[in-house]
Order: C-alpha cells, then structure tokens, then sequence
C-alpha cells in the first residue's frame, strides 16, 4: 500500500476552494495514487475527488481506502467518490470515511433512488453532504426523487456508465435527454445546476465545445480526468466579461432608482444578475 505522509507540506492558496454548490472543475483522482493526492489539491480544481469506486479494482478498495482516510486524516481536503449503494463495499467506506477532518462530501456513485442518498447521509452522521452520481436509466428517470432526497447537494451525470446502460451514442443530441432530465430535477428539487460527465479527449477545442453544450443544456459543473483541463472548464462555465458588465449595471441603475420594479421582466432580469454578480466574484471574473 502506497502510503501519502501524514501531514502534506505545502496547500497554499487552496485553502479556501469555490464552494460546492457553484463548482464548477470537478477533479477526479485514483485512491490508488496518493503520490498524486497533495498535487491535485494544488491544483486550479474547484473541487477533487478522490475516487474510490471505478478508479479501483476490487481486490485494492481497502487499501485505497486506507490510504484516503490516512490523507484526508493529515489535513488533505476533498470529496470521495464512494461505491454505490448495493455493493457489500458501501458500509465499509461510509463506516471509515465518517468524521474525518477533512472530508468534504461523499460522490455517491450509481445512485438510482432517493433512499442511496439519504441512507448515505444519515449513515455519516447527517452532516455530510451528498453528490448523487447518476449513471443509468433507472437513476435518470428517479433523478426528480433523488434530488429532492435529503442530504443531496448536488446531481452528477456519470454519461460514460449511462451510455453503457442503454447504448446511447456520444452524439450530443442523443446525451440531450438525460443531461437535460437532471437540469430539470435539479430545479425541481431547489439543488444547484448538475455537474456533467468527464470529457475524455485530450483536445482542449473537443473539451470546450463539450463544456459549451453542457453550459447550453443549464449544466453549471464538470467531472474531470485531467489537471490540463481544468483551465478550460473554468473559463467555459464562468460569466463572460460582458455578462458581468451587463449584470453590474442592471443592479447599479437598479439601486440608482431606489431599488423600484418598473415592469414584470425587472424580477427575472435582477435574479439573473444578482447570480452572475455572484458567480463572477467567486470566480473572480471583471467587467469588460
């Protein structure tokens, strides 16, 4: 077992990362490469993901396990990816991972019901919060449920295991209903907007035409494989310039008049600005 030291030397400057509810870069890391952990929360991530699930065979989990907690426990900071609901290997990682310092959410994978996330959550003492990954037909047609259950934070769409399920190409018109079913759910249960799948080229033109598709769909996160695409995705899913500049004036002439509503569209226009005003100065995007 790959042990990580106990107490990682150097987390400057990622002390304090862009909250859950708004991340956008999703960072996912093997639990089998703690060499890797300490770099990856340097890095431009919103959020990691330490992943316990795919990124391990079975026969390694305890050790990746172990090797989680013992980081996590050393004053690293991050999500785990934990396994689904089903499996014999979910006690034993909600058992393992509760309390820790420096767990900030569990990635509940292959979530297909309300009851994953809220056993989930209550098995981890309430406190936890939980991301529901969602990777099958069954989940997206319970995505309404699952979002409203208690303890979720958030919706992910695990798009490769969805493809595998169905046999749905890549095709962004066919990937559409799905992404667009959790955008749904995700209103309906009050959650943030969705985190999309990973893009798995290496082409940053392929990975910000994806990132452009999920912004369109109203997808307001991304899982990522890799630290050179953090860059993209952020720049992708943050306000432009001119929404900020737009934003930034409609809430100055709004205070100007005394804050007065002239006409049914001044609501909708000042809800939108006040959230791209606040995306902006947590990602820290000026005006043109």
């Amino acid at each position: 077992m790959t042990m990580p030291t106990a107490a990682p030397s150097d987390r400057s400057g990622v002390s304090e990362r862009v909250p859950a509810e708004i991340a956008r870069s999703w960072l996912l890391v093997s639990g089998r490469r703690a060499d890797e952990f300490d770099e990856a929360h340097r890095s431009r991530a919103d959020q990691i993901v330490l992943d316990i699930e795919d990124a391990v065979d079975p026969s390694l989990k305890a050790a990746a396990r172990a090797d989680v907690v013992t980081w996590l426990s050393g004053g690293g900071s991050g999500w785990v990816r934990i396994n689904d609901r089903t499996t014999t290997f979910w006690s034993e990682d909600v058992d393992e991972l509760k309390g820790l310092p420096g767990l900030r959410g569990v990635m509940l994978a292959k979530t297909v019901s309300a009851a994953h996330v809220t056993e989930t959550f209550d098995r981890l003492g309430a406190s936890t919060p939980v991301l529901a990954l969602v990777e099958s037909a069954l989940g997206i047609e319970e995505a309404v449920s699952i979002a409203r259950a208690r303890g979720a934070v958030r919706l992910a769409f695990g798009s490769g295991d969805y493809r595998r399920d169905t046999g749905t190409s890549a095709d962004e018109m066919a990937m559409a209903y799905p992404r667009s079913r959790l955008v749904v759910a995700s209103r309906i249960g009050r959650l943030p907007g969705p985190i999309d799948g990973p893009t798995v080229s290496s082409s940053h033109p392929v990975l910000r035409e994806q990132s452009a598709v999920s912004v369109a769909l109203g997808m307001t996160g991304k899982l990522c494989l890799d630290r050179d695409q953090l860059p993209v995705i952020n720049e992708v899913i943050s306000p432009t310039q001119s929404d900020v500049t737009w934003a930034r004036d409609f809430l100055a002439d709004f205070e100007a008049r005394g804050r007065e509503v002239r006409d049914g569209s001044d609501l909708p226009r000042l809800g939108r600005a006040q959230k791209i005003d606040k995306l902006a100065r947590a990602f820290g995007v000026e005006p043109v």
